[in-house]
């Protein structure tokens, strides 16, 4: 059974297909048109919702794509949709914004602009265009009126009215409060999802079901069912187990339990390593990042993973799980081939571990892609270079897009290290990146191009440490 609250309505979910989508769910059930399908795999944004969650006692709202989200991902949160946010006949506050901004035109795109600037107002992250460029990342209008959308997010979140939802925010937690339970749900109809509560059942569940699909932010796995029109018979979600969401920091580590969400992860270590949050400013979109898990980024074994590139620079371990037993695995040695790794039979990624120790305070990380939002990489880089008394002492590159796994350059690694922190000594590290990889032509790039940036790229970290206003962008809007 799959209990949470639509609005301030309790909805009871007990023979649905787990492979229905949260889109599909409130078109064909609940009969909620208000949110949109458009492209069915999360880059539009016209299918947005807003999810809400208590954290230390108060609400959170972020934003997920309907789309990429399935029914069981609802349990024991608040679903919100554009149908929601007016009450007692009149507009929700940032509704009235884009409708005195005149930040509609046809309309499609509408409902998802206002969940994302709902959520955004609600976050309290501010009202700076940046932000706000940001949050509304994923959101796809196509009759160019972004002008007045953003004026319209802007002035939304710059003005702190109250609404119903702060004035239901009591209640709403209470009752969310007594939706959760300790035992495992389930959801079934024909094909079935089991819901662990802790990650001793999760281990036990993996075991005894070593053919079932793990379930974590969906951002990549719903897309076998909307794009490839899979059919998943059995899936293990991960969403409720509360020790694979944890971040924990001591002077020594950092331990990132595996559905901890890519903006959480963000968040967290925007302090402690800043390329990293930096560079996952750029992964896919503000929606896909509330979902989206670090483990799972790299569990699907995907060459272009932008998550791989920066724990193998930073040296990352990897804590995996089969019933009782726990292993280290260095991630140097988990990616054994193209979406292959080295994951047993009932086996599952319980944290990831940065040894802080190794983290240059030179840390960078980059990304090529032909969009700045919301885009695959082309080519994805990190560098974690040591240097004392201007010689390189220790140096761990990291590439993604550049072969049929995400990896390091061996190769480049061994041109710098024990050499003076020079132009030249970079440029012989490019060169010997040629030795590292053989990088294939695809509609992204050529080979040539992909090595050619790749090159580029630590010149540009060599430019950054001696040249710094070299590398400066300004913005024209």
């Amino acid at each position: 059974m799959i209990r949470f609250l639509q609005n301030q309505t309790l909805v009871t979910l007990e023979e649905t297909d787990p492979n229905t989508t949260v889109l599909n769910w409130l078109r064909e059930t609940a009969r909620r048109s208000g949110t949109k399908e458009g492209c069915a795999s999360g880059d539009c944004g016209a299918c947005t919702v807003a999810l809400g969650r208590v954290e230390a006692g108060r609400m959170r709202y972020e934003t997920a794509n309907s789309c990429l989200l399935l029914v069981s991902q609802l349990n024991g949160k608040q679903l919100l949709t554009v149908e929601d946010l007016a009450h007692n006949g009149a507009l929700h506050p940032v509704q009235q914004h884009f409708a005195d901004n005149h930040a509609s035109q046809c309309g499609f795109c509408t409902p998802g602009f206002v969940m994302s600037a709902f959520a955004l107002q609600k976050s309290g992250a501010g009202s700076d265009r940046r932000t706000v460029e940001q949050h509304l990342g994923g959101n796809l209008c196509r009759c160019t009126g972004y002008r007045p959308i953003i004026e319209a997010a802007q002035r939304a979140c710059a003005l702190s009215e109250p609404d119903i939802f702060t004035q239901q925010e009591a209640q709403t937690v209470a009752r969310l409060q007594a939706l959760a339970s300790h035992a495992t749900d389930e959801l079934a109809w024909r094909n079935r999802v089991l819901a662990p509560k802790t990650v001793d059942e999760l281990a036990s569940l993996c075991q005894r079901h070593p053919q079932a699909r793990l379930l974590a932010g969906g951002t990549d796995l719903a897309l076998a069912i909307t794009q490839q029109h899979q059919t998943l018979p059995l899936m293990i979600s991960l969403g409720e187990v509360a020790e694979l969401r944890r971040i924990d920091v001591d002077d020594e580590r950092v331990v990132i339990g595996a559905a901890a969400s890519l903006n959480a992860c963000r968040e967290r270590l925007g302090d402690i390593i800043p390329a990293f949050s930096q560079l996952l400013e750029r992964f896919a979109s503000q929606p896909v990042r509330n979902q989206g898990t670090a483990g799972g980024n790299l569990a699907n074994a995907s060459p272009i993973g932008d998550i791989a590139p920066l724990l193998l620079a930073l040296n990352a371990t990897l804590i995996l799980r089969c019933g009782e037993t726990q292993r280290r695995l260095p991630l140097d040695d988990f990616f054994l081939g193209y979406r292959k790794t080295a994951l047993q039979a009932g086996e599952f990624i319980e944290a990831i571990i940065i040894p802080l120790v190794t983290v240059s305070p030179l840390f960078a990380a980059w990304k090529v892609s032909k969009r700045h939002e919301d885009d695959i990489s082309t080519i994805s880089a990190a560098f974690n270079i040591h240097i004392e008394e201007g010689v390189i002492t220790a140096a761990r590159l990291a590439f993604g897009g550049m072969a049929a796994v995400p990896a390091r350059a061996l190769n480049a690694e061994a041109a710098l290290i024990g050499q003076p922190f020079t132009h030249e000594s970079l440029d012989a590290a490019g060169r010997a990146l040629s030795l590292d990889f053989q990088p294939l032509t695809d509609f992204r790039g050529s080979g040539a191009y992909r090595l050619a940036v790749a090159q580029n790229m630590l010149r540009r970290f060599y430019l950054q440490q001696t040249q710094p206003a070299a590398l400066e962008v300004s913005y024209v809007y």
